[in-house]
């Protein structure tokens, strides 16, 4: 069935669904295989494409953050995602967060309408021979996952992450929260203050909590940026007041004071119905979440639209295995995309397919593929992938993996962080403006 204008791309997450629509657009003939509702996962919710399991957030928008400069070089590449998380952004201060409803639907209407795009709704057990693009992302099925370990060069590796609960709106009682974005930037987020005598009593019942057993499951287990909120919790006390209960830039417009600790929530759709509690991922059973967070002020009745939970992720040890450009390195047009490959979030898992879906359709032109250099934040992700590291985990896009900024003779180093962040933004950007002359 397959011809050299033709392609595989297994799995419609984030990553694959970038990666179809750029093969597609491209006028590659794309045959998409999506398990979902045939095979269902223990965390999505429905079949739709690029569903968001865990938060809404696409995090940071500024240059001067790595993942926002990883935003703006896709939106220079004809990101499908980027489209459509613009399109549906709500509220959420210097980050970018979506409606999850209207973004998964518009990603699913343009891929399942393209002309170049076949859908299958049935699970692969294997990967398939010719030009392939695996995005089966972290929960990919025991049979897919046997398949790929007998892939040449490969150990796969499994670690846990955890999804936030989501609680409507009307059940809060906002006289006790109040109206913040941190630092002063908007006023996106409920915040809900406590007392160091509130924070201490919280303390407490999330390290006695009750928590869902999850086979094999270990604390040194779950990848650092998906901590859940009891485990922060059991490692010091205070660790949540340093985390994602942190008061700092959120002073009460009631008292003009930082509080002890504040749990923010931030907005989940565009009807502001619903709230997502912010850095809350947690394997606590139902009961107990609830029992817990209505410690929290203003959450004393909260109902829940989703109680967080907790799920088996799945990566590939890739350096050695994958190049620079996602691709295998023994076997040529077969690319793997998304978490499975050791990028950590959304928008890393996008930029991956992207990258991929790239690479894929120069090679079906019969060009020669160039990898984006190391100085762009898409490059460094597949530098980071493939460069060897005996200690190999997931990594989010941060300017830590993005080359650093020349320093010529007679030339100082630019101290001021922000200052040089935005000048190794320029860099990349300039980039691919240029990359996007030479395609036209």
């Amino acid at each position: 069935m397959m011809n050299n204008r033709s392609a595989v791309v297994i799995g419609a997450g984030l990553a694959g669904s970038e990666a179809s629509w750029q093969l597609a657009s491209r006028g590659i003939r794309v045959h998409l295989y999506e398990m979902r509702p045939v095979i269902n996962t223990p965390a999505h919710h429905t079949d739709r494409f690029a569903e968001l399991v865990c938060s809404n957030s696409f995090r940071g928008d500024k240059l001067s953050n790595a993942v926002g400069l990883l935003k703006e070089e896709m939106r220079r590449l004809d990101s499908l995602i980027m489209k459509w998380a613009d399109q549906v952004r709500v509220p959420a201060g210097d980050a970018l967060a979506v409606d999850r409803e209207a973004f998964s639907v518009g990603i699913t209407e343009t891929l399942m309408q393209h002309p170049n795009i076949t859908v299958i709704r049935e699970e692969l057990d294997n990967i398939p021979d010719g030009p392939v693009i695996a995005a089966t992302g972290p929960l990919t099925s025991s049979k897919l996952v046997q398949a790929i370990q007998k892939l040449p060069g490969l150990n796969t590796l499994n670690f846990y992450d955890a999804a936030a609960p989501i609680v409507f709106r009307e059940s809060l009682d906002e006289s006790k929260m109040y109206r913040l974005s941190r630092y002063g930037r908007g006023n996106d987020y409920l915040n809900c203050p406590m007392s160091r005598e509130e924070y201490d009593r919280f303390v407490d019942a999330l390290i006695l909590a009750e928590t869902a057993e999850i086979h094999g499951f270990e604390e040194t287990g779950v990848f650092e940026g998906c901590m859940p909120i009891e485990s922060m919790a059991k490692r010091g006390r205070m660790v949540p007041a340093f985390g994602p209960m942190k008061p700092v830039g959120l002073p009460d417009p009631r008292t003009g004071k930082e509080p002890f600790a504040v749990v923010q929530l931030r907005q989940d759709d565009f009807h502001e119905t619903m709230y997502n509690i912010v850095g809350f991922q947690t394997r606590l059973k139902h009961g107990e979440q609830k029992r817990v967070f209505g410690m929290i002020p203003g959450m004393e009745h909260a109902e829940y639209a989703r109680y967080g939970m907790m799920h088996r992720n799945t990566f590939l040890n890739s350096p050695g295995f994958l190049n620079d450009r996602f691709e295998m390195i023994s076997r040529p047009m077969c690319y793997f995309a998304g978490q499975i490959t050791g990028v950590e979030g959304y928008v890393e898992s996008a930029a991956s397919g992207l990258y991929a879906g790239r690479m894929l359709a120069d090679q079906l032109e019969g060009r020669m593929p160039e990898s984006f250099p190391g100085f762009t934040a898409i490059g460094a992700l597949g530098k980071y992938v493939s460069t060897e590291n005996k200690h190999f985990q997931p990594m989010n896009c941060t300017f830590g993996i993005i080359d650093p900024l020349p320093v010529l003779p007679g030339q100082k180093r630019i101290r001021d962080k922000k200052e040089r962040y935005e000048a190794v933004a320029a860099r990349s950007l300039h980039f691919f403006d240029s990359y996007n002359i030479k395609e036209d």
